[in-house]
C-alpha cells in the first residue's frame, strides 16, 4: 500500500519544493466510490461552483429553451418573451416533476404535465387547474426557484448556491488563454454523448494527463511529439499542449476548466464538453462540436475532425472502467504521481480535497 503523504501544495510548473522532489500521492480510492463522498460533492462542488449548460447559440429565440442534468440537479435555461436568459430549477413546486425532460425545444407557456401547473418566463406561478378552494393557498407563494445565470464568449453558466464569485472571476486564467480566439464566431455543427461506467472523477483524471497516450491513444502518438508533451495549471484551469507533426488536427490549446468543463479551441473551431455525473458509477460526456466556417465544401474534412476527436474520446473508456472496478475492489488505496505528465491531476485532487474539507470530508 502507498503511503498516506496527506496534501501537498506544488508550484505551477514545477515539480520541487526548497530544491527536494515533493511526494505526489492520488486521491483515497474510497473517494471514487463512497456514496457519501459523491453526495459532499454534490453540495461542496456541483452546487457551489458555475456549471457550463450550453451555448448560447441555442436559445436564439424567445420561447427557446434547453434543459439539463447534472449530480441529480436539474435545470433549465430559457430565452424570455423580452429576449433575456433566465435560469430556474426544472420541478414544479407542487409534486417537483420536472416541466421538460432533458434537451432544448421551444414554449410559450411553462407548464408542468403531471397536474398542468402553468407558469409565465419569470417563473410565477399562473394557473393551478382543478386545485379547488383554498383560503390559505396563494399563487405568487408557489413559483419556480430561480438559479443564478451568467454568459461567458456565448457560453451559458449557472450556480446553483448563488454564492460562487462573479463567473468572469471564478474561469481564472482561463478568460486570458483563450482571448486571441474568436469564439464567439464559431458556429455549433454537431453534438456527441458519451456514457461511462466510472466515477466522475476517473474520467477527469484521465482528461488531465498526457501520460496515457502512448498506451490508449494509437492515433494521437502520431500526431503530436509526446516527448514535448507538456501539462500546466493555472487559475481553476489544466493547460495541455504538445508541438504538432504535419497534418495534425489538435493544435491550439487543450483546457480543463475546474471543476467539469472541457475546451479544445483550434484556429478555425473549438469542442466543449461537460462532464457529468449520475452518481458514484455513472459519468456522461456531453461534447458539442463549432467551426468558424459551415460551408458545405468544408463538411467532409470537419466529419473527420469530429470523428477523430470521439474515437479519442471512446479508446479511454474501457481502462478507465478497469481502474473504477479496481478502486472498488479493496485492494488498491492510493498512488504516486508523475511530476512531469501528473501536475494537472495533482491540481484536481487538490481542489477536490479543499472542496471536500468544506463539507467535513478528509483523507
Amino acid at each position: 500500500m502507498a503511503p498516506d503523504t496527506g496534501t501537498h501544495t506544488l508550484p505551477a510548473g514545477g515539480g520541487m519544493i526548497d530544491g527536494k522532489t515533493t511526494a505526489l500521492y492520488s486521491l483515497p480510492a474510497k473517494w471514487y466510490h463512497d456514496p457519501s463522498v459523491y453526495e459532499a460533492e454534490r453540495w461542496g462542488i456541483f452546487a457551489r461552483t458555475w456549471q457550463f449548460l450550453a451555448p448560447e447559440s441555442d436559445l436564439p429565440n424567445p420561447g427557446d429553451y434547453t434543459a439539463v442534468e447534472f449530480a441529480g440537479f436539474k435545470v433549465f435555461v430559457l430565452r424570455d418573451r423580452e429576449g433575456k436568459l433566465k435560469a430556474f430549477h426544472n420541478l414544479c413546486p407542487h409534486r417537483a416533476a420536472p416541466l421538460f425532460a432533458e434537451g432544448s425545444g421551444h414554449c410559450d407557456v411553462l407548464r408542468c404535465r403531471y397536474h398542468g401547473w402553468a407558469f409565465d418566463h419569470d417563473g410565477k406561478l399562473k394557473a393551478a387547474p382543478y386545485f379547488g378552494d383554498a383560503d390559505w393557498f396563494r399563487k405568487e407563494d408557489h413559483g419556480l426557484k430561480p438559479v443564478r445565470l451568467d454568459v461567458w464568449r456565448g457560453f451559458v453558466f449557472v450556480n446553483l448556491d448563488g454564492k460562487a464569485p462573479p463567473l468572469l472571476e471564478f474561469l481564472g486564467d482561463v478568460p486570458a488563454l483563450v482571448a486571441p480566439y474568436p469564439i464567439e464566431g464559431f458556429k455549433k455543427k454537431d453534438i456527441a454523448d458519451f456514457s461511462i461506467k466510472t466515477n466522475w472523477k476517473v474520467y477527469t483524471d484521465n482528461f488531465v494527463e498526457g501520460y496515457h497516450i502512448p498506451g490508449i491513444h494509437p492515433g494521437l502518438i502520431q500526431a503530436i511529439d509526446f516527448n514535448k508533451f507538456e501539462t500546466t495549471y493555472q487559475r481553476n484551469v489544466v493547460i495541455m499542449k504538445a508541438p504538432q507533426k504535419e497534418g495534425s488536427i489538435y493544435g491550439g490549446l487543450w483546457l480543463w476548466i475546474w471543476p467539469n468543463m472541457t475546451l479544445s479551441v483550434y484556429p478555425d473551431g473549438m469542442n466543449a464538453s461537460r462532464i457529468v455525473p449520475h452518481g458514484p458509477r455513472f459519468t456522461t460526456l456531453h461534447y458539442s462540436f463549432y467551426f468558424q466556417d459551415l460551408s458545405p465544401a468544408l463538411d467532409a474534412g470537419q466529419r473527420r475532425t469530429i470523428e477523430t476527436n470521439c474515437q479519442i474520446v471512446r479508446e479511454d473508456f474501457g481502462i478507465c472502467e478497469d481502474a473504477q472496478s479496481n478502486f472498488e475492489a479493496g485492494v488498491f488505496q492510493r498512488g504516486p504521481m508523475s511530476p512531469r505528465h501528473e501536475l494537472g491531476v495533482h491540481y484536481f485532487h487538490d481542489e477536490i480535497r479543499a472542496a471536500l474539507k468544506d463539507q467535513g470530508v478528509t483523507e
